[in-house]
């Protein structure tokens, strides 16, 4: 049995790969380093290529599997061909979803959600210029303590990017702690603070009352929403606006999804080394107080003497 595929197993597995290259054996360190370098060509190329552009042997390819707990060079090479077809899956075209519109009802109703996805995605992307993410970037790393509030639908969002954020930027305090108002948790916000809220129609009281709140204290404030006006009275010193169009009743959420995860690439990336530490530090802690599950290796069948 292997280790459940997960969209970010790739990645994943090449950071283990990096952490542990100095540690291994010559031939291995030597397989190791052609898969850091040459990921696309490794979830591509059979064994027998793969060994012949890393200079060692096939069996070398599969003892570096087992290293790092595959059970063959097939599972270990699955990971980096399935990020490789999402990488190109922009290359493939829209024809899937002109045949998806022509199909009967729960066909077309798909193909109606995907092309909305797919159209505000590109909107908000498209609104989040390099000037305003550098700016916001900045407001972030620089304050004492960065609090992201959200209520309702936009806390599972607010939640998500503290959880992944805090691991490159340790100063993201997400608020409410508990079950009560943000403003509770905001009373000793200051001028070295930031504020990041974000909101979108119709407008959170509490999520207004804590912008206000952390504006009249002197800190700065971030805004992600759907509107450059939400409510008379809140100012916001940074802002970055998505479209939440929906085919339904409720404001449709991709949208904001996209910004806060290019936003994390920025934190991770202006975090530099220390950030990758703290990131492999807390997956460290994970795998080994046993947060993931993981397969069991099998254990192999013994060999059968010569009769």
């Amino acid at each position: 049995m292997t280790t459940p595929f997960d969209p970010q197993q790739a990645s994943r597995l090449l950071s283990a790969i990096k952490s542990r290259i100095e540690t291994l054996p010559p031939k291995l360190k030597t397989a190791a380093k052609y898969v850091i370098d040459s990921p696309g060509d490794f979830g591509l190329d059979p064994i027998r290529v793969s060994a012949d552009k890393a200079g060692v042997s096939p069996n070398t390819l599969t003892r570096l599997a087992e290293v790092f707990d595959y059970p063959g060079f097939e599972s270990f090479r699955a990971p980096f061909r399935a990020a490789l077809v999402t990488d190109r899956e922009a290359d493939l075209g829209m024809d899937w979803l002109d045949q998806l519109a022509t199909g009967g009802h729960t066909s077309a109703l798909q193909a109606r959600a995907a092309r909305n996805a797919l159209n505000i995605t590109a909107r908000s992307l498209r609104l989040m210029t390099p000037e305003r993410t550098a700016a916001l970037i900045a407001a972030m790393t620089s304050a004492r303590h960065c609090f992201i509030t959200a209520s309702r639908s936009t806390h599972a969002l607010a939640y998500y990017f503290h959880y992944v954020g805090r691991m490159a930027l340790p100063t993201l305090e997400l608020v409410p702690r508990h079950m009560g108002d943000a403003a509770d948790d905001l009373l000793d916000i200051g001028p070295e603070d930031c504020l990041f809220a974000m909101t979108f129609a119709p407008y959170s009281t509490s999520t207004i009352r804590a912008i206000r709140m952390a504006h009249e204290a002197g800190a700065t404030v971030i805004l992600l929403s759907d509107s450059d006006t939400i409510a008379p009275g809140v100012q916001a010193d940074h802002q970055l606006t998505f479209s939440a169009q929906s085919p339904h009743h409720f404001g449709c959420l991709s949208g904001a999804m996209v910004i806060l995860e290019s936003l994390l690439s920025h934190l991770i990336d202006a975090g530099g080394k220390a950030a990758q530490t703290r990131i492999a530090r807390y997956e460290s802690l994970r795998q080994d107080s046993g947060v993931y599950w993981s397969g069991k290796r099998l254990p192999r069948a013994p060999t059968r003497p010569p009769e």
